[in-house]
């Protein structure tokens, strides 16, 4: 039966006593990780976030009925504990902070019993993650999910005082704001006051920050939760948490000094990262042609080469047919794979097919020198060593090509690469590369919709050598854009904004909007700018990925406390679930499935 507290008071956590506190009393409280009775002595390990602690209950210390009282201890229950710290009698531990000493029990309260969980609360869980979630608090009892989340709170106070040292306000931006679908989709909110209406969810505070610089605070910086409707991926979630910040009268290059400063000074307060600056840059069309990605992974080599110039005259169908569409021949070098079996090689190109592929071509280069090819009957033996020249390759080599228009050779390469670096073990998993990303195309050509679109958003502005193109070829325009990506993965992004009447109209009428629809989506902050704005400019970063991988996660999930699954639903609550009619009444709403009275 749970017992009161009766006044007691928590002296220190579990992992805070040590071997300088031996022969003090002090009382702890959390949760029994283990019990085990070895008759005249009774060892109990005490956690709580702080870590463990070894308690030994002797009848002749804490008497019979606290003896009796930790006989009965399980797994889970929570207890208060006061008793002297003691230097370890048996073999000391060096996988516990406290392996050298001991609390050797006087006192002892239940506070709450515990049925026997789901899955053992333990570290390195190989429990089903839909179990975990279903049960997410007694998942986050866990040693290493604890270390995540505290890991994330120190992140975010670091950022705090980093921004606030730098002269930023943290200013809050509302949640319920105006739809302006121009991206994912938003999450929509009824109004109960305003039939017909909704809300939308922020899926950043773009429009609001960029409103606080015409309002005259020169810095901002927000913490802020935003919303996407969007299908998840391993770090995606439908709500997220960013690092949002805007700054006055700057340019590309202020922006990105302040920020790997933040970056060098939270990776250091956090786990002890030297953060080399200045970061690397590298603009956007480099990264394609030699990585096949905007957000490459720079730990390894195995770099793209277009080899198109080399095989345009040869007998090859397949490499002639597309050039001859405007595309491009590009390969990558597997060094010392040239002994792949044929299956191996047959899931690549399988791989490579669900990147957009009809194909994958390869030359594998045998150690005497003859080639074992898909396509060597094509081409002469000079066409064949020219390409290999071409692609440094060596006898053991393994050459993988792709052609097809450059859209697809490039994400068909670029996550080749990925793949058979990692089969290869060519990624160092202890590494940290940063990498700018520069000068993003400021639109793409979307099929769908048969227009341009922004590759950012609407307010990016363009380089200034690149206004001449705006009206004669817009797909030559480059964006004054930038991404900060971290191992392969975006951290975050962000652009200098247009500013000028002339140059934001004309960007709306390259996206297809009349100034209507211009109007009614972006009215208030055209308006705004009608009284003074200055130039300006900003990033945001996902507060969640960064996380992520400072602690070398798999998923973002495991670095938020309440996550959601794939089809965006909470297992531990039910959510997103039916509502009463009476709700939906009030709301203007029906909904099918709706619950009844």
């Amino acid at each position: 039966m749970a017992e009161a507290m009766k006044g007691l008071h928590r002296s220190h956590r579990c992992a805070e006593p040590g071997t300088g506190d031996i022969g003090t009393c002090v009382t702890l409280m959390g949760w029994v990780q283990k019990q085990r009775n070895k008759g005249g002595i009774i060892f109990v390990d005490l956690r709580d976030r702080s870590g463990i602690m070894q308690v030994i209950f002797e009848e002749s210390d804490c008497g019979s009925e606290n003896f009796a009282k930790a006989e009965k201890l399980r797994s889970e229950y929570v207890i208060a504990v006061t008793g002297t710290v003691e230097k370890r009698a048996g073999a000391v531990n060096p996988q516990l902070a406290t392996g050298e000493i001991e609390i050797r029990a006087r006192q002892l309260r239940i506070l709450s019993e515990a049925q026997t969980p789901p899955f053992p609360v333990e570290a390195d869980s190989k429990t089903r993650e839909e179990l975990r979630l279903q049960y997410r608090y007694l998942d986050l009892r866990r040693p290493d999910l604890q270390r995540n989340i505290i890991l994330r709170s120190s992140i975010a106070a670091n950022i705090r005082k980093f921004m606030t040292q730098e002269g930023f306000l943290e200013i809050e931006t509302p949640i319920l704001g105006k739809s302006t679908p121009e991206g994912a989709r938003d999450y929509l909110v009824p109004s109960r006051v305003h039939p017909g209406s909704f809300y939308g969810l922020p899926q950043s505070p773009q429009l609001f920050k960029q409103l606080l610089m015409c309002s005259g605070f020169d810095r901002y910086f927000q913490i802020a939760k935003c919303f996407r409707d969007e299908d998840l991926r391993a770090d995606r979630q439908p709500e997220f948490t960013q690092l949002d910040m805007e700054l006055s009268f700057v340019d590309v290059d202020d922006v990105i000094d302040v920020n790997e400063r933040l970056l060098q000074f939270v990776c250091r307060e956090a786990i002890g990262l030297e953060v080399q600056l200045p970061i690397p840059r590298m603009t956007w069309k480099e990264a394609m042609e030699r990585f096949g990605s905007d957000k490459p992974d720079t730990r390894f080599g195995m770099e793209l080469v277009n080899v198109s110039d080399v095989v345009s005259g040869c007998g090859f169908g397949v490499f002639t047919s597309a050039l001859e569409a405007g595309g491009s021949v590009r390969g990558i070098n597997a060094k010392g794979q040239a002994g792949m079996p044929r299956k191996k090689i047959d899931a690549l190109v399988d791989f490579a097919k669900g990147y957009g592929a009809k194909g994958l071509a390869y030359l594998s280069i045998q150690e005497d020198g003859s080639f074992k090819s898909s396509f060597a009957k094509f081409m002469t033996q000079e066409q064949l060593e020219a390409l290999t020249a071409a692609m440094d390759g060596e006898p053991g080599d393994l050459l993988l090509f792709a052609a097809d228009k450059n859209s697809i050779v490039y994400s068909v390469l670029g996550a080749l690469r990925l793949e058979v670096g990692e089969q290869m073990g060519l990624i160092d998993h202890d590494a940290f590369h940063f990498l700018w990303i520069t000068e993003f195309p400021l639109f793409e050509w979307s099929e769908e919709e048969n227009r341009f679109v922004a590759v950012h958003h609407p307010f990016t502005m363009m380089m200034d050598e690149d206004l001449q193109y705006l009206d004669s070829d817009p797909g030559r325009v480059r964006a004054k854009a930038y991404d900060i990506v971290l191992n392969g993965v975006e951290l975050g992004g962000g652009s200098v904004r247009i500013y000028q009447d002339d140059i934001q109209e004309k960007m709306f009428s390259i996206l297809g909007f009349t100034k209507e629809e211009a109007h009614n989506r972006f009215g208030f902050l055209l308006d705004a700018f009608r009284y003074g704005v200055p130039p300006h400019a900003g990033l945001a970063y996902g507060l969640d990925r960064l996380v992520m991988l400072l602690v070398k996660a798999d998923s973002i999930r495991e670095v938020m406390a309440f996550p959601k699954v794939k089809d965006a639903s909470c297992l531990l609550t039910g959510a997103p679930d039916t509502v009463d009619t009476v709700q939906l009444r009030e709301l203007h709403l029906a909904a099918e499935n709706a619950a009844q009275d």
